[in-house]
């Protein structure tokens, strides 16, 4: 396995890092390696789709689902003569 050593990181950057590895038990390492792969992860998901999208964004507000309305016939088209 690979290693890194990260410099100049901020003190309160560390002091959190710190506090939140402590938070889920694991070592400042350990949560810094679960930060980085969430990160990357993330960014390997593929692509939702609009539908799916849009469902996620409603669904806080209950709106599980819609009812369709009836379809009814078109209108008559213009003439042009």
């Amino acid at each position: 396995m690979a290693s890194i050593t990260v410099r100049n990181l901020d003190d309160g950057l560390k002091r959190r890092l710190r506090i939140r590895a402590a938070e889920h038990g694991s070592s400042m390492e350990q949560e810094t390696r679960d930060i980085l792969k969430a990160a990357l992860d993330e960014d390997a998901a593929p692509p939702k789709n609009l539908g799916t999208a849009i469902h996620e964004l409603f669904r806080p507000f209950g709106v599980e689902k819609l009812e369709i309305p009836p379809r009814e016939s078109i209108r008559e088209l213009p003439r042009f003569d």
